[in-house]
């Protein structure tokens, strides 16, 4: 692991007794002493710390940033309001999708908040296709999710301003003295926070935040098995340059005014097929969520048979539900078999196992909306 990138927290992790493995290129910690369903219950039930400053941040500047940005992404951010996050995701001329990423309307600028495994093709994405006159600036700090029902209870102790803020709101905050970039939002499907610290003053602020009585230190294993019971994509896994927005289910990620009809509508890579597939829905397949029975989980790549025994789709992400209490799976079936409540059989081991197709998320979210 010695060619591994390391987080502004890793010394932080190893005293905790972090489990670290490779991740996205770098290294970090996939469980602590408490163990990932613990782990995952505490945050359901209080207040998890996350270490997720591997993901990159960049600023954006130019003459008309958000017009600028509306040539690569499918999303309304002429129409963000300064203060908001917007979910978005840069496509490719196929209609696939490159990455998904987080776009802040910070005023005379855009701050983006991208993949880890996708920074480095992201930003040779953005430098070449950006009109010229704009720049994309990398930069070096730490970022921390504060994720459960008691981040604000926390929050309200140590930047109550921030607990005005409503879902995907953004502000600019001090905690004892630490600058912070915050955002009320998160992948757990919980209420919560992202925190954008110095890469310099990241080990002081997480200390900070796990001294409050709630606050526990979690890792990448019960982060993926919380965003799965959330409903939420992983890159590279239940998206990726295969894959269009309207398989995915993300066609409440193209903006109305982006789409045909509206006053910027396509001016995006791959804009004639995933607006077409808007419109006649004639895309072959789609995601869906899949609830097993028993306890036996059904993982990532497992294929998907209909009674006759015919393959009719595959997993990309699935593992134990603990917060639901059974196997919770997502992926990709053939249209005519996507029907909430259909059965299905996924293979695991040599054997069939029925499968439901269900609603996502599979948990009530949390999110503050005033």
């Amino acid at each position: 692991m010695s060619e591994l990138k390391r987080t502004p927290l890793y010394d932080l992790h190893v005293e905790l007794g972090a489990r670290m493995v490779p991740f996205a290129g770098y290294e970090m910690p996939v469980q602590y002493p408490l163990g990932v369903k613990k782990e995952h219950e505490h945050t359901r039930a209080a207040c998890g710390l996350f270490d997720v400053s591997h993901m990159g941040q960049l600023l954006l500047r130019g003459p008309s940033p958000a017009e600028a940005l509306e040539t690569l992404v499918p999303a309304d951010i002429v129409g963000l309001p300064e203060g908001m996050q917007r979910y978005a995701l840069f496509t490719g001329e196929e209609g696939g999708i490159l990455d998904d990423l987080m776009v802040v309307n910070a005023g005379d600028h855009l701050y983006l908040v991208v993949n880890a495994a996708c920074q480095e093709q992201d930003i040779a994405h953005l430098r070449r296709g950006l009109p010229e006159g704009h720049e994309v600036e990398v930069l070096d700090r730490g970022l921390l999710a504060l994720q459960g029902p008691r981040a604000s209870d926390v929050m309200a102790r140590l930047c109550p301003a921030a607990c005005e803020m409503v879902f995907m709101q953004h502000g600019r905050f001090e905690i004892d003295g630490i600058p912070v970039w915050i955002s009320r939002s998160g992948y757990t499907g919980e209420d919560g926070f992202e925190i954008s610290v110095p890469a310099g003053q990241g080990e002081a602020l997480a200390r900070r935040l796990l001294a409050e009585p709630e606050v526990e230190a979690i890792g990448l294993g019960a982060r993926d098995s919380l965003r799965l019971e959330a409903g939420l994509c992983l890159y590279g896994h239940d998206i990726d340059t295969e894959t269009t927005p309207v398989e995915a289910g993300l066609v409440w990620a193209i903006g109305k005014p982006r789409r045909r009809g509206g006053e910027r509508a396509a001016g995006f890579p791959g804009a004639d097929l995933i607006l077409h597939q808007v419109e006649a829905k004639d895309h072959r397949r789609k995601r869906v969520g899949l609830l097993g029975e028993g306890r036996a989980p059904v993982r990532e790549g497992a294929e998907l048979f209909d009674a006759e025994g015919k393959r009719i789709g595959v997993v990309t992400s699935g593992g134990f539900g603990p917060s639901v209490g059974r196997p919770v799976a997502m992926g990709y079936l053939a249209t005519e078999h996507a029907a909430v409540d259909a059965i299905v059989y996924a293979e695991v081991r040599g054997k069939r196992l029925p499968m439901t197709v269900s609603r996502m998320p599979f948990v009530s979210p949390g999110y503050y909306r005033g």
